[in-house]
């Protein structure tokens, strides 16, 4: 049954309550991505986006839509690193995390026993199916006969699926998305009502009752939020990214993503998670969410992998934990997220207490001032 996430004041953030629905979230694994957009693509297709301005890249890396938006709720970003930023990453992980020793293993029940692969992987590895397409080793010409023919099933059981050692370069690839907050600034400052917490504990706008006011936008720490006006996004670029002809839904109102919440209620994966082709983005209850992340970091902790790290697992942060967890290989800034992210309402009592005692000392004074003033 779906819980608050706020002790003793269940109404305080408008979650469900003896909902038959768990909390729905995304567990997005930046260590597998191989940075393709397929997520970006179908959520674009499902949900009907307009483009953001050309096809073009934008000059500061193989991109080509820049960040989150109006338009665009799923992005990928791509990062370049050399080695230097590679053994800094690890050394920022090592001091996040003790190791321990000899080695962490993943919070899993140890009476449970290993579990069998399932799908291609585990045909591949039980014999019954028909094999999967090896990677040829380097200076074999791809295009020669039989280079991609399925390899032997008891080969692919005896692949090594330790990390590669990236010291000199690597590519961080990232799936950006909303965070679907606990303590969700942009439904906290909405004037209308537009915005409401779903019985998944999702955060989605009605825009038929937005009127495009724009609080929401600067009411999100993480920048996710923002409104549709021409159907195109002025990323930092010089060149001229105007779209072309086309139909944009919900002019002037604040678009975001929904985690598919019509998808939800027919029971089915948001697009993104169903299309991605290295399954790093997760879709489920967001508290299995969370525990697969925690093993995987502690998994590619025992690799030698230390700069993995979580962003967002934390329930104590000044968002109350987000619905959407990533594991990330570096530093949340690298990412272009806030380290710290909090949302602006959460100093709002203390404020208001502030205020209050402010207002009744200058009443305070005043009387007084009138008191002193009618004595002979």
């Amino acid at each position: 049954m779906s819980t608050s996430t706020v002790e003793n004041d269940p109404v305080a953030d408008g979650h469900w309550h003896n909902s038959e629905h768990n909390r729905k979230g995304f567990f997005t694994d930046t260590s597998i991505c191989i940075g393709c957009k397929a997520c970006e693509v179908a959520c674009k297709e499902w949900n009907n986006n307009p483009q953001d301005g050309t096809y073009e890249l934008l000059g500061s890396s193989y991109d080509n839509t820049g960040s989150l938006g109006a338009n665009t709720w799923r992005h990928v970003a791509f990062i370049e690193q050399d080695g230097e930023r590679i053994e800094a990453a690890r050394e920022s992980g090592r001091k996040l995390v003790n190791l321990g020793m000899p080695s962490i293993r993943p919070r899993t029940d140890e009476s449970a026993g290993a579990q069998p692969l399932g799908g291609a992987l585990g045909e591949a590895a039980s014999g019954s199916g028909g094999g999967l397409p090896s990677t040829p080793p380097m200076g074999i010409d791809l295009l020669a006969p039989g280079a991609l023919d399925p390899s032997d099933p008891e080969d692919i059981a005896k692949l090594d699926t330790t990390p590669p050692d990236t010291a000199d370069f690597r590519w961080l690839m990232s799936s950006d998305v909303c965070k679907h907050c606990t303590h969700a600034g942009c439904l906290d400052v909405c004037p209308t009502g537009a915005l409401f917490r779903t019985e998944f504990d999702t955060v989605v706008v009605q825009n038929d009752v937005c009127n495009g006011c724009g609080t929401c936008v600067a009411g999100c720490p993480f920048g996710v939020i923002e409104r549709r006006d021409d159907g195109t996004i002025n990323t930092p670029t010089d060149r001229d990214r105007s779209a072309s002809d086309m139909d944009v839904p919900d002019k002037n109102t604040a678009n975001k993503c929904t985690l598919c919440y019509d998808r939800l209620l027919e029971g089915q994966e948001p697009a993104c998670a169903q299309t991605c082709p290295t399954e790093s983005i997760k879709f489920g209850d967001h508290e299995d969410m969370v525990d697969k992340a925690h093993t995987r970091v502690a998994d590619l902790h025992a690799k030698g992998m230390t700069e993995a790290r979580l962003y967002g697992a934390n329930p104590n942060d000044g968002v109350g934990g987000i619905g959407s967890v990533f594991l990330i290989l570096d530093e949340p800034e690298v990412y272009g997220l806030p380290p710290d992210p909090r949302v602006p309402t959460k100093d709002l009592p203390q404020m208001y207490a502030t205020a209050g005692m402010a207002a009744l000392g200058m009443v305070a004074a005043a009387g007084l001032a009138f008191l002193g003033s009618r004595r002979p």
